[in-house]
């Protein structure tokens, strides 16, 4: 990641990374989670599910402190997600996502997977000598019918504002697209059509259960395509875990 700027973990490397704290219980606890994700309130249409959960962690205690929900009048308890310019679709935005429930947060495994994303940034001289704020999202792409599109967010290669963003695969059911792009910072606005296959670092789809990317935001952008519904009579998924880090700044109003 250091010198590439990203890097792809298959599943295998994350099962051994979280080692004996992996159970498919804990697992299946986090899977079954995604199944009733409210719809992304400021997408309508898209076909884009999720909740949002932010964290602080202490490096050197290996700590990792869920902050409390605030309360939203229409959508309930919520957390506050702010990306600054980064996003086009959202310049600017104070965004609220309902907040992951508290005994998902819990979830020993959920701690072990973003411990594990701690672990890859140790290369980065003094990035763990003060706390990070951990944004943990759940985001699900669902399509019901042939000819449905779900879209992810920014439809276009793009970085995030955080040093270090993380992708585990979830679930992937009866789906085509959702294929991840890694490119140079320069191409953030654009789609991958857009720009010289040689230009392009990686092209890859994520297809087991844990298989997982993680990207220095400085040196790439990235991009995932669209999903429509599969073959089979049968709605369609695709379900990931997002983990990204950046240097604690509380937030005062």
């Amino acid at each position: 990641m250091a010198v590439a700027g990203f890097a792809r973990y298959r599943r295998k490397e994350v099962l051994e990374g979280v080692g004996d704290h992996y159970t498919d219980t804990q697992f299946e606890q986090i899977r079954r989670s995604f199944a009733d994700l409210p719809a992304d309130p400021y997408a309508e249409g898209s076909n884009r599910y999720r909740r949002y959960g932010g964290a602080v962690y202490l490096p050197w205690e290996r700590s990792l402190t869920w902050l409390p929900a605030s309360s939203h009048p229409r959508l309930g308890p919520v957390t506050e997600f702010y990306q600054g310019e980064y996003n086009p679709e959202y310049s600017g935005t104070r965004r609220y996502f309902s907040a992951i429930a508290t005994e998902i947060l819990e979830n020993p495994l959920l701690r072990e997977i973003v411990l594990f994303d701690a672990a890859q940034m140790l290369w980065l001289k003094d990035f763990g000598n003060g706390p990070l704020f951990v944004g943990v999202h759940f985001v699900k792409l669902a399509v019901d019918d042939l000819g449905d599109v779900a879209v992810s967010s920014p439809d276009a290669l793009h970085q995030d504002g955080e040093p270090f963003s993380f992708v585990h695969l979830i679930s992937r059911d009866n789906v085509v697209g959702g294929v991840n792009v890694i490119a140079p910072p320069r191409c953030a606005g654009l789609r991958p059509e857009e720009v010289t296959r040689d230009l392009l670092h990686a092209e890859f789809t994520l297809e087991d259960p844990l298989d997982s990317f993680g990207v220095y935001d400085p040196l790439v952008s990235h991009y995932v395509s669209s999903v429509g519904r599969g073959n089979e009579p049968r709605g369609g998924e695709r379900s990931v875990l997002l983990v990204g880090f950046t240097p604690y700044v509380p937030h005062v109003k």
